[in-house]
């Protein structure tokens, strides 16, 4: 393959449709990998992806430079790597990766949830990659969309403002340069601790889930997840979660934005508290509930996102009494352990390490 390709989207699911059409509608050359060949064989078949989105957003055929589901061939010439993907798969995707990736390429994960730059970089180096590769993460996926169709998604909305962080953070600036002119929504999240713990996928998704189990197992989700799912009661408990999230990151000396701040910065949305900015996102209306409990809300956003920030905590002498709740009851309705699946401290590489000697490494790198 002679042409350059810019973009690398891996993952072709509900982000990774949504991205990989939405990057080729904006002009660019787009690759787009799937682990699984059947699951990309309409899109390779058609040669890209049918984008439908809200009134004004991207929407038409987004073509595609490439389609495949060999590792080589999709990272042979692109320059940035966008990692689609539940953060369950970023180790997996880190050591597919190691020994093809080369000097100058950017690996961007959307989102990190809490630790991903962490575990990518740590893989990376232990399946022997050598390359100058940067990692960076940005704080949540910039669409909110689903995947409609085996060649089709759909864009709800698109957020306004998403940080984005490098590992260490002294590459940020150049991978926001690189990303600018498709996304100028991109920003500068100071480092990789600070988008981890930015990380509101922890604080909406599992608990938002739990607490709303009987409705989804008796409608099998047949409600609005955000606007039915969110009721006073509900928003409670996620203020309370997110207030521990908050003290998790001002242990660590990072002012970490409330609920309210991220709804605002994200969707410009307001309330006098999180059941009424919720209520005031209107991107959140027609998002579906899970189908079943047995969803990534669960299965991704407690072990990679809840257990790293309330292992911080723990390690900080932070209460997380309510995060635990939520991690536990996980554990019961799945009969697993997430502790123990989840992105502990030391598979971060993170478990000796004091504020100043982690503040330090997000910041600069390499001890």
């Amino acid at each position: 393959m002679d042409k350059a390709i810019r973009y690398t989207v891996i993952g072709a699911g509900h982000g990774g449709k949504a991205m990989a059409a939405h990057l080729a509608l904006m002009g660019f050359d787009v690759a787009l990998y799937n682990r699984t060949a059947e699951n990309i064989a309409v899109i390779k078949a058609r040669g890209g992806i049918e984008l439908e989105s809200y009134e004004g957003g991207p929407h038409g055929f987004g073509r595609l430079a490439l389609v495949t589901s060999d590792m080589r061939e999709a990272l042979a010439a692109s320059a940035v790597i966008m990692v689609v993907l539940p953060s369950t798969a970023h180790a997996d995707i880190a050591r597919a990766t190691a020994r093809h990736l080369r000097d100058g390429q950017m690996v961007v994960l959307h989102p990190g949830r809490t630790g991903g730059a962490f575990e990518f970089a740590r893989v990376l180096k232990e399946n022997g990659c050598t390359a100058d590769v940067t990692v960076a993460e940005a704080e949540t996926l910039i669409y909110a969309s689903r995947s409609e169709g085996p060649a089709k998604g759909r864009i709800f909305r698109i957020k306004e403002s998403v940080p984005v962080a490098a590992l260490p953070a002294t590459r940020t600036p150049q991978v926001l340069e690189a990303l600018n002119r498709a996304y100028p929504q991109f920003i500068d999240g100071t480092s990789v601790l600070h988008t981890g713990l930015n990380n509101m996928g922890a604080i909406f998704h599992p608990a938002l889930t739990l607490l709303n189990a009987g409705r989804i197992e008796s409608t099998s989700g047949e409600f609005q997840f955000y606007i039915d799912g969110v009721t006073p009661t509900v928003a409670r408990v996620l203020e309370v979660l997110d207030r521990e999230r908050v003290t998790v990151a001002a242990a660590l000396g990072i002012r970490a934005r409330t609920g309210l701040e991220w709804l605002k910065m994200a969707y410009d949305a307001t309330g006098e508290d999180l059941h009424e900015a919720i209520h005031n996102q209107p991107g959140y209306y027609g998002i579906q509930a899970p189908p079943t409990l047995h969803h990534r809300y669960i299965t991704e956003d407690v072990p990679m996102s809840l257990v790293p920030i309330a292992a911080l905590g723990q390690r900080y002498g932070v209460s997380v009494r309510a995060m635990d709740s939520i991690i536990r009851l996980a554990c019961i309705i799945h009969r697993t352990d997430y502790w123990r699946r989840g992105r502990t401290l030391d598979k971060l590489g993170i478990d000796q390490l004091s504020v100043g000697e982690l503040t330090q490494y997000a910041m600069e790198g390499e001890l």
